[in-house]
């Protein structure tokens, strides 16, 4: 429809060219679309989470002889899961981001209380 004169969808018309591997802006929303303003709160509220967890590891948690708060899953997932369901996810994130430190892949409640999660 789009090479096609007589067709009156002015949608089809607006759609950016589809992009390539190795394209800068593959896999990336449009610029300025309501879609890249999603994902840029959706960042944003994500961060902010993070940073939640962290005050809570630092003021549930006990400072070691390394200086670094430390506290275990099982006691940060009851303080924490009244605020949030996604202890796990956000304990992911934040690992990636280097400020925590956990031994394992996944923790799991229950079988990983005893896991010691440390604010680096």
């Amino acid at each position: 429809q789009r090479k096609n004169p007589f067709s009156s969808d002015d949608r089809l018309a607006a759609k950016p060219a589809p992009t390539h591997r190795g394209d800068p802006t593959y896999g990336r929303p449009p610029e300025g679309s309501r879609t890249e303003q999603r994902g840029k709160d959706a960042h944003s509220h994500v961060g902010k989470e993070v940073e939640e967890l962290c005050l809570i590891i630092r003021r549930t948690g006990e400072v070691g002889e390394d200086g670094h708060v430390s506290v275990t899953f099982g006691q940060l997932f009851e303080t924490y899961v009244t605020i949030s369901n996604k202890v796990v996810g956000i304990l992911l994130r934040a690992r990636k981001h280097g400020l925590v430190h956990f031994e394992g892949e996944m923790l799991w409640q229950g079988k990983d209380d005893d896991v010691v999660i440390t604010l680096l």
